[in-house]
């Protein structure tokens, strides 16, 4: 009984300090800003950095060429050149292209570099390639297909990578595309498609299934599905500390929403799409199944009838598309400690919350601080990004890279 005491008073302090250091932290937290660190890309999609490499970033660009940003200036050769093999979008609002890239956490050993873009014949490609002699050009011939859905729509294609704290590698796999997901893809565990799939790919040809994948052993189901219910996850993430995973997944009509998938008992949730949308029912519209995890935060699609309606982009709506980032574990900006930044690709919103047991607290906007393009309306947030010291960056659609820094 005493010990029991004991570890409740060593949890009540423990728990009161915390408290007390997190509301100083707040008090003085200082005022965020953004500093453009490169421009001029061709619609870019994704920033990153290699293991082992901190002067140097990549940039995707969608129509299949990746830029490097080395010690803070945009380099004039590009690190790879797939325009050969690689969707080019030349229509307004096409979904498909380049869309991920992901580093071997051996990268600095093995040079393995895995992409994810949709080819000339609307194929989703997952492959494998290495570096050349060169550290800082990829071999285009190295090609190696782990992984290849041909899509039966334009759309939806997800196309993030990521490797986990777990060193397997995470795919974001969209619905396949047109609306409402007419073929029910995402509940249907017999395809790959709305779900995010983890494979490795350090055993096996081309890849093995992890033993603890939740569907490894079952003949009706494939065993490379992670996480399913998802119509189109546009990034997700690790948090580099707790491991738990966060996942952008773009809405239909009304609603998009974060998932939260805490790392104590990941593996097999079902979000509810296209059941659910959110928190709310999609098919049937009405007195649906409520299925799947609630998201951790959801909020209104309302951007597209607000540029109907006005005819002009407004920044005060909550938006239409929303892009998945991070939580932020860099050493800058101490009092953003356990903070989590997404935003809206439309209206140009970035939010941030605290994820505290599974609930969303402390939220803010925080568009008008950070304050992208330096007053200019940043209309496209295609992207964050995060570097090995876990500072984050925004990607600008339009063809910038902003860093979030600290207002001077």
């Amino acid at each position: 009984m005493r010990g029991k005491m004991r570890a409740k008073i060593s949890y009540i302090v423990k728990h009161a300090s915390f408290i007390l250091f997190t509301s100083l932290l707040f008090a003085n937290e200082p005022m965020l800003s953004s500093v453009m660190i490169a421009e001029g890309y061709n619609k870019p999609v994704y920033i990153c950095q290699a293991p082992g490499d901190n002067d140097m970033l990549f940039v995707l660009e969608q129509r299949g060429v990746i830029r490097l940003i080395k010690n803070g200036r945009k380099a004039r050769k590009p690190f790879a050149d797939l325009r050969d093999r690689v969707h080019n979008p030349v229509i307004p609002g096409d979904e498909r292209g380049l869309l991920g890239m992901a580093f071997h956490p051996d990268y600095q050993s093995n040079g393995y570099v895995y992409l994810n873009y949709v080819d000339e014949d609307d194929n989703t490609v997952i492959s494998r390639f290495y570096v050349t002699d060169d550290p800082y050009r990829l071999d285009n011939n190295s090609e190696k297909e782990l992984i290849k859905l041909k899509q039966p729509f334009s759309n939806h294609n997800g196309g993030h990578m990521v490797f986990g704290p777990d060193g397997y590698l995470y795919i974001s796999v969209g619905d396949g595309g047109k609306w409402g997901d007419p073929y029910n893809n995402s509940q249907n565990l017999e395809n790959l498609f709305g779900k995010i799939l983890r494979i490795d790919v350090n055993t096996g040809d081309p890849y093995a299934i992890p033993e603890d994948n939740p569907f490894r052993n079952n003949p009706n189901r494939r065993g490379e599905i992670w996480l399913y219910g998802l119509r189109n996850a546009w990034r997700f993430s690790f948090d580099r500390v707790t491991g738990d995973m966060y996942v952008g997944d773009v809405g239909q009509d009304m609603w998009e929403e974060i998932d939260f998938v805490p790392a104590r008992n990941a593996g097999g949730q079902n979000f509810g799409w296209r059941a659910m949308e959110g928190t709310h029912c999609y098919n049937p519209p009405e007195e649906c199944e409520h299925i799947g995890e609630p998201p951790i935060y959801e909020y209104p699609n309302d951007a597209n009838y607000m540029k109907v309606l006005t005819g002009m982009d407004e920044p005060n709506v909550d938006g239409c598309s929303v892009t998945g980032g991070y939580v932020y574990r860099g050493n800058k900006i101490p009092s953003l400690w356990g903070t989590y930044f997404f935003a809206d690709y439309c209206s140009g919103n970035i939010w941030t919350f605290r994820e505290v047991e599974g609930v969303a607290t402390d939220f803010r906007n925080r568009t008008t601080e950070i304050n992208l393009g330096g007053g200019e309306f940043i209309n496209y947030i295609s992207s964050f990004g995060e570097d090995n010291d876990g500072e984050l960056y925004f990607v600008d659609y339009n063809g910038a890279i902003y860093k979030l820094a600290i207002l001077e």
